[in-house]
């Protein structure tokens, strides 16, 4: 069974991202689906960053590390991705040369009320993950505009938006099989 790790940008309890990320778990099949939560990661100090790191941090290591491929979701804060998200995916990638997000695939997601649906962010986002040697997807950028009024309840209702959500998983699933068969070759 394939493992997909997300992890959501906000820690708001109410959060699209996380809401979004709930309702696209729910309509995977034949997939091990977690959402890892961001509340207990300490903001990066490379002082806490020893061989025994904050357990939130090694925690989100090893799901990373577990993972065939992550589904990144983040809202739009000033034009870029949220604070919190960006401060995971630092702890991720360290130390040097040893990221959990080395070489894995992901699938990328912003949401945002504006009309832009956070597409300013996916281009942060994007740089990132190319920083840390993670696989952003190459395919067409996945936002959710007007993301307020496509939330109802703590789920994702719109069902357009929520079809794209499952073809870019879809790709996502794709990239992890290609990926499997060329470290099996």
């Amino acid at each position: 069974m394939t493992k997909i790790l997300a992890i959501s940008g906000s820690l708001r309890r109410e959060s699209f991202n996380t809401a979004i990320l709930k309702t696209l778990g729910e309509g995977l099949e034949g997939v091990d689906f977690e959402i890892f939560p961001l509340a207990d990661v300490p903001l990066y100090d490379q002082d806490l960053d020893t061989a025994t790191p904050p357990a939130a941090v090694a925690a989100l290591r090893q799901a990373i590390r577990a993972a065939d491929g992550l589904i990144v979701s983040s809202p739009e804060y000033n034009y870029g991705i949220s604070g919190v998200l960006k401060n995971a995916l630092d702890w991720a990638s360290r130390p040097y040369g040893q990221s959990a997000l080395n070489r894995k695939p992901v699938m990328t997601l912003t949401a945002s009320p504006a009309f832009t649906g956070g597409a300013r962010a996916q281009a942060s986002l994007h740089e990132t993950l190319f920083a840390v040697g993670a696989r952003p997807l190459a395919r067409a950028q996945i936002v959710v505009a007007l993301v307020h009024e496509k939330i109802k309840d703590g789920r994702l209702v719109d069902d357009a938006t929520l079809g794209f959500l499952k073809a870019g998983a879809a790709d996502l699933m794709k990239e992890i099989a290609r990926l499997k068969v060329a470290v099996e070759a």
